[in-house]
């Protein structure tokens, strides 16, 4: 018997695949189509085996419906640009678009070994211009239409990298890779008005019945869509210059306006701004606060600080009554109007402040069963149910019909009126760096900023970028920038900034659908293959991405380039591939493959080959080059073949659950390739038909049975419940051999095996394809058709049936599948042994639910 040998047979069958075009996507009315995508890797240079685990499960679902006779697009791309380019450019000395495609042509080529089904026809990165040429196509007919603008904005600047930064890029006020103090500028941005979608964004969701519910609340919460109100505070005495018709405040819980004790502005609020011109203190206090945290999550748990500036505003409704104005570090002026009043009561933040700078404390919320001469707020703010007081009018009202009445009052005073409000922001899109999508305008002395016509696109980037230093290398570019205006032919020159790479990652789905089109998507292919059908990628990437996907897609839609409203049908978010950390006794990390382990359990020890020094065993964690737990998978493939790496990361664990990576683990699923490689050397490659007898009905049902519940797993992204099921078949198929076997028996296993190599052609297809040949299948497996089961042999044909007496379980008895009640209740009487364990007692009745259960009233 040979040995199965994978490193000839795996890339023997990559080759064939290559030879026939096995994969490549055909458009075809006349059958289903299904897409299939994962989220397009960072070419980073080298492959991980969170991509091995992310990228087989995309395979296993495209080999799946390509089996099922459906039209599939399983493509690949490059998400290209971006800062660890340019870092690498500055650390390394080298150009940044030659790096990038280096990395690109190691990870295709370590993709490839993946045995993918992935049509490379459609390859893409998006550096190439073909590309980003065309985005910014589609850019500028979203500038006609309004959705793009620029406008000043505070933003996070780095003053080593000399770059703006997203709020996630700053860790403890620093910049993440500078570690340099972040400022805060303001500067022209460019924006998308993601806002004008926003209420479409959240009703859309609830469309997306095959997304993750976690996923949908993130977005949801993102987005924040609140109803409440828009009212004036008038000063109480000389209104501030620019405030004669009051401080506009937004807030969401109007009835709690009675518990009132502050009205707060942020730092960067043009109240704010124009109190700290004319005074130095307010003027470091503002700068204190812009020190601090920029994102909202930081804001939340940063220490509450406020500056009281001495101004004082009337109640709206007791205009007897003043409250303090205050400028705080906990208010957002990018919410509502960054303004807010405060109601310490009922909002921690408002109470945590309060409580800091001794301002009233007075509950307006009585909770339910409350007394409300007793109730009062200690140190946790009451956000639950109940009914208003200490409020005049609104006493006694349930917190919503509180809100309607008091947005009513409002809106009679003329001091406001009811709105609906989003925690979403406008898109920033703008990014200080070289090595990204320019954005097609130009800027002239006389008709200011001005949009290229189509016909000058694409703006390219130059070949000759100097990224030896910090800063945005297009702005110091000698002559790219210098250009004509388009409207005057006068002098002008380019935008330098460019586009953030998320922008480039918000369409790629339908370029795929024709890479090659003459214009950003083309809308037939486009319409034949959109929406995404399966969507796989990490839940880091759960707000962020999709959103932004998912808006432009419907503004492109508007434009008339695509006619899905949605991009993503169903969405899959898979965990992460983890490993065990080891660290010398001075704290610096070592590699697993430094690494030899000996014992089990409390006794387990862990220490460094080379020397035998003992090692502290850490905790198991995401992969990662910082920690040194990362396992290459080109060590794995080259030990136990590239189907034993993907058997164990997609056997190990549900799919959307953290796997662990161990060397026992691929040691395992390496033992299931030879079993099952040794279960077929053995076997006919022809055998003739035979009857029927007990042992080759039982393994048909079997494998029929199997049919049913590994087509089941896949369809239910259960994937490690489909390997377990063929796990156990092997087991079978050995305790029926060939050798000896009869000749009903003989056609059984056949049959069996058949089955059997289609059914493991998703998740070790090059093992399949050997297998098929062995039996004498036609052709590759890759183009056979999955398996059919017949439901009448994947019923039992026996049932095991509880047998309850007087309501309690007492012993069970088999009875044929399907067996009516009157044939059930002659089993379980003439069973001598039932009868025993019923004497003494007179049978009153017989209850039989057909297959499930025998209930016996008894006396």
């Amino acid at each position: 018997m040979a040995r199965y040998n994978p490193k000839e047979t795996e890339p023997k069958w990559r080759e064939a695949w290559a030879d026939a075009d096995s994969f490549r996507a055909v458009q075809d009315p006349a059958r289903p189509k299904y897409y299939v995508l994962e989220m397009f890797p960072y070419p980073s240079g080298r492959l991980h085996m969170g991509h091995v685990r992310n990228y087989s499960l995309g395979d296993v679902i495209a080999r799946f419906k390509r089996a099922r006779g459906f039209s599939v697009l399983h493509p690949m791309g490059w998400d290209a640009f971006g800062l660890p380019a340019e870092n690498a450019a500055m650390e390394r000395g080298v150009d940044p678009k030659a790096w990038t495609y280096d990395n690109i042509a190691r990870m295709r080529e370590e993709l490839k070994e993946l045995g993918l089904s992935i049509d490379w026809s459609r390859e893409f990165a998006t550096c190439d211009v073909a590309y980003y040429g065309q985005q910014q196509a589609w850019f500028l007919e979203l500038y006609k239409r309004g959705l793009v603008y620029r406008r000043e904005a505070t933003v996070n600047w780095d003053p080593v990298d000399q770059t703006v930064l997203a709020n996630e890029q700053v860790v403890d006020g620093r910049g993440w890779r500078s570690g340099a103090v972040v400022e805060k500028r303001k500067l022209n941005q460019w924006f998308l008005r993601i806002t004008d979608y926003a209420d479409q964004l959240v009703d859309d969701l609830g469309t997306l019945d095959r997304w993750p519910e976690k996923v949908r609340t993130m977005q949801e919460n993102w987005i924040g869509r609140s109803k409440g109100a828009r009212l004036r505070f008038h000063f109480a005495e000389a209104s501030p210059q620019g405030f004669e018709a009051g401080l506009e405040v937004y807030t969401t819980r109007p009835d709690t306006l009675f518990g009132a004790a502050f009205v707060g502005v942020a730092a960067d609020h043009p109240l704010a701004e124009q109190l700290a011109a004319a005074d130095p203190k307010v003027a470091a206090f503002v700068a204190e606060c812009r020190r601090g945290g920029s994102s909202e999550a930081e804001i939340e748990t940063a220490e509450k600080i406020g500056y009281d500036t001495g101004l004082k505003v009337k109640h709206p409704f007791d205009p007897s009554r003043e409250l303090p104005v205050w400028i705080a570090n906990f208010i957002l002026l990018d919410y509502g109007t960054g303004a807010i009043f405060g109601c310490p009561a009922h909002d921690q933040r408002d109470l945590d402040f309060a409580r800091k700078y001794a301002l009233p404390v007075t509950p307006v919320v009585l909770p339910p069963s409350e007394d409300p001469v007793t109730f009062t707020v200690a140190d946790e703010a009451y956000v639950g149910p109940g009914t208003i007081f200490n409020s005049d009018f609104l006493n006694g009202l349930p917190i919503e019909e509180a809100k309607a009445a008091a947005v009513a009052r409002i809106e009679a005073q003329g001091d406001g009126k009811g709105a609906t409000v989003f925690r979403l922001r406008d898109w920033g899109v703008a990014r200080q760096r070289g090595w990204g999508c320019p954005i097609p305008v130009v800027h002239c002395e006389t008709h200011g900023v001005v949009p290229l016509p189509r016909s000058a696109l694409p703006v390219a980037l130059p070949d000759d970028l100097e990224f030896g230093k910090p800063g945005n290398a297009l702005d110091r570019h000698p002559t790219w920038k210098r250009a004509s205006c388009p409207t005057c032919g006068g002098p002008a020159l380019r935008e330098t900034d460019t586009l953030d790479t998320f922008v480039d990652s918000s369409w790629y789905f339908a370029r795929f659908a024709n890479p090659d089109a003459a214009d950003p998507i083309d809308k037939a292919a486009a319409d034949y293959w959109l929406p995404v059908d399966q969507y796989i990628g990490g839940v880091e990437h759960a707000v962020l991405h999709l959103l932004y996907a998912r808006f432009v897609t419907k503004a492109l839609a508007d434009e008339n380039m695509v006619s899905v409203r949605e991009p993503f049908a169903g969405l899959f978010t898979q965990g992460m591939v983890t490993h065990e950390t080891y660290r010398r006794q001075s704290g610096e990390w070592v590699e697993p493959g430094a690494v030899e382990l000996s014992a089990e359990g409390a006794a387990r020890r862990a220490i460094l080959v080379d020397t035998g020094e003992p090692l502290v065993i850490g905790d198991v964690e995401k992969m990662s080059k910082s920690k040194k737990n990362t396992v290459a998978p080109g060590e794995i493939f080259d030990v136990y073949g590239v189907d034993a790496a993907r058997l164990f990361v997609l056997s190990d664990s549900p799919p959307e659950r953290d796997t662990q990576w161990t060397s026992g683990g691929v040691q395992g699923a390496w033992r299931f390739v030879n079993r099952v490689w040794e279960e077929f050397d053995s076997q006919p490659a022809r055998t003739s038909e035979g009857g029927d007898d007990e042992a080759s009905t039982a393994l048909r049902r079997a494998t029929h049975k199997l049919v049913k519940q590994v087509t089941e797993a896949i369809e239910s992204f259960r994937f490690n419940s489909g390997i377990a099921r063929l796990y156990e078949f092997l087991n079978l198929l050995k305790a029926n051999p060939a050798q000896g076997a009869s000749p009903a028996l003989a056609a059984a296993r056949h049959e069996a095996l058949s089955a059997f190599a289609r059914l493991i052609g998703p998740f070790v297809p090059h093992l399949a394809e050997e297998c098929w040949v062995r039996i004498g299948g036609q052709g590759m497996v890759v183009e056979a058709p999955w398996p059919e089961f017949d439901p009448a042999l994947t019923e039992d044909a026996v049932k095991v049936l509880p047998v309850q007496v007087n309501g309690k379980r007492r012993f069970e008895i088999t009875a044929p599948a399907g067996a009516e009640p009157a044939e059930v209740e002659k089993i379980l009487l003439d069973d001598p042994e039932i009868a025993r364990r019923l004497e003494g007692l007179t049978i009153r009745k017989v209850i039989v639910v057909k297959d499930r259960i025998v209930n016996i009233v008894a006396a």
